[in-house]
């Protein structure tokens, strides 16, 4: 699933992601019957602009070999679910199109969109999709960049599908899996199951505020917030999905903020466990990933590596 995405031969994917201040790059292995191996992981300064840097990495890194995924965050685009329309497969993005103007602030003749199939449980249920809408405002700069700085693009996806394949790694057989971490931009809540995303949430909680706000008062009341917010999607799955078991909320710590995740603990009826990738990731190669900070700081780099290698949508 990728908003713009094409196929390309190369030896593996390569995810880059920007970020105001540096670009992370990751590059896993999947291996047969075996846990995916974490090849490349480093994060870059920015040397001049982003086009200028990421044509040194090309260089440096010999990137024209890769099939190339890049993210966007936050804010950037939408995930907006609704009702399949009725009309052929080929026809479905442009008939969504406009079924989702009215959530759009900018005209759906300007968006790039997607679709993403949530599985059904029968025939009978209406079929329901996952939809990702960018302004093509966003998107052709992006692509534009990437083919400035001479680097083969073959996708660009969405944190909330990079987050599905990590969660897929931790899911318990026929159960769903709650998946959150923070970024800059908030939190990220995603529901999977049998390596599917089912339903996802953005929480407005951007990190820093909620690992840098030394007045306790100020901190309980985030803390409650996100809590809520939490229960009010756990609801919702439950409710929509009652097919689907809940085995479990795993959540990205924190850096430095233990108190948060017995908060969740105290407060959600879910078990909850503190994501550590060593459990279902091999990364001999990258010691730097023991912290979990660093992991917690690549997280979505990470999970759009992972993508399937033969996925072509």
């Amino acid at each position: 699933m990728g908003i713009f995405s094409k196929v390309q031969n190369s030896k593996g994917w390569m995810a880059i992601v920007i970020h105001p201040d540096r670009i992370d790059l990751a590059c896993i292995k999947h291996t047969t019957g075996g846990r995916p191996e974490v090849l490349l992981l480093d994060s870059y300064k920015k040397e001049g602009g982003d086009t200028e840097t990421l044509a040194r990495l090309r260089k440096e890194l010999r990137l024209s070999g890769y099939r190339c995924i890049t993210l966007l965050h936050g804010g950037q685009y939408q995930m907006l679910q609704v009702e399949a329309p009725a009309v052929p497969k080929g026809e479905i993005r442009e008939a969504v199109r406009w079924r989702i103007k009215d959530m759009l602030e900018y005209s759906p003749t300007v968006a790039t969109i997607d679709v993403l199939e949530i599985p059904t449980q029968s025939t009978g249920n209406k079929q329901q999709l996952l939809v990702v809408a960018a302004n093509n405002a966003i998107v052709g700069p992006r692509m534009q960049m990437f083919e400035d700085a001479k680097i083969p693009l073959d996708v660009i996806d969405t944190q909330e599908t990079a987050q599905r394949n990590i969660s897929a790694l931790f899911e318990i057989e026929n159960r769903g899996l709650a998946f959150l971490a923070f970024d800059v931009n908030g939190g990220v809540l995603t529901f999977t199951h049998n390596g599917e995303l089912y339903h996802s949430r953005r929480i407005e909680a951007p990190l820093s505020q909620l690992v840098q706000t030394q007045d306790n008062g100020r901190r309980q009341k985030l803390f409650e917030r996100v809590s809520l917010e939490m229960q009010r999607s756990l609801d919702y799955f439950d409710r929509e999905f009652s097919f689907i078991p809940l085995a479990k909320l795993v959540v990205m710590p924190l850096p430095d903020t233990p108190e948060f995740l017995e908060y969740l603990t105290e407060n959600l009826y879910v078990p909850i466990e503190s994501c550590d990738l060593a459990k279902v990731i091999d990364f001999p190669k990258i010691p730097e990933l023991k912290n979990v900070a660093r992991q917690s700081q690549c997280l979505h780099a990470l999970g759009a590596a992972l993508r399937n290698e033969g996925a072509a949508t």
